[in-house]
């Protein structure tokens, strides 16, 4: 084999190593713009193209230990390698050949086991790796989920029938109002208290007008105080007014004594002339 075709199976081989997945689509009938338009949908899922003749896919194939699918490798071929999901690119290509009528899978390769045309169909209807991760999730989470909804079903169930059977109830009738009837006691007990009211109520004019005499002499008792000491005033003032009488005589006495006390000095001194 010359050099410049080893390298191209060498290079081959290197992409179908790292890939998880190998497509085989036909090629036939296929224009540069079809081309192009399925290299750049299927690079958005982190997938590329490559046409290669059947030989050179062949020996890369059996270099990489992938299973040998000579015949199913006939016209004009395009190989499809990934890195990601192949689902999204088995979609890719449905699509492309629904609307295009080109570029029909032949065969594919996953985990070296060969998948026929049917089952990439099938693939390509299935959601994408990270949707089927939360569907197992999802899974997983059920018997606990379940085991939770088991264990209140219960207590639920219990609930439902008693509102069920709140709600057919009938309403409960309206019971008449019953006099209240009173007792003997009661009405003795009655009596007692209005005979008390009633003798109260007699009373207390009583009460007023004795409360009105006793507080009556007060004024009186002044009255009389104010008499006595009028009388007494009056029985104290003769007594000052001798009293006034005797106080000019009095001061006429001591005027009268000074001059007879001269005229007693006169008369001796004649005597002793």
């Amino acid at each position: 084999m010359r050099p410049e075709k080893a390298s191209i199976v060498a290079d081959l081989s290197e992409k179908l190593n790292k890939s998880p997945f190998v497509l085989v689509a036909d090629y036939q009938r296929m224009n540069v713009n079809h081309f192009a338009d399925l290299r750049n949908r299927l690079t958005a899922s982190g997938a590329e193209v490559h046409v290669v003749k059947n030989s050179f896919l062949k020996r890369a194939m059996t270099n990489s230990g992938l299973p040998d699918v000579a015949d199913k490798l006939s016209g004009q071929t395009a190989v499809v390698t990934g890195e990601k999901d192949v689902a999204p690119v088995a979609k890719i290509l449905k699509n492309f050949l629904a609307e295009f009528k080109i570029a029909a899978l032949k065969i594919g390769v996953i985990d070296k086991s060969i998948l026929s045309t049917q089952e990439l169909e099938t693939l390509a209807e299935l959601p994408s790796r990270e949707v089927l991760l939360a569907q197992l999730l999802g899974l997983l989470m059920a018997p606990a989920t379940n085991l939770v909804r088991l264990l209140n079903e219960p207590g639920s169930a219990l609930a439902r029938v008693l509102n069920a059977k709140a709600g057919k109830m009938p309403a409960e009738p309206t019971q008449p109002e019953v006099p209240v009837t009173e007792t003997a006691e009661e009405k003795t007990a009655k009596a007692e208290t209005a005979a008390v009211a009633e003798a109260t109520k007699e009373e207390t004019p009583k009460i007023e007008a004795a409360t009105e005499k006793a507080a009556a002499p007060e004024p009186a008792a002044e009255n009389k105080q104010e008499a006595v000491t009028e009388e007494t005033i009056k029985e104290e003032a003769p007594s000052v007014e001798a009293t006034k009488e005797e106080v000019p005589k009095a001061e006429s006495a001591g005027e009268n004594e000074p001059a007879a006390g001269v005229a007693k000095e006169e008369k001796s001194g004649e005597t002793n002339g």
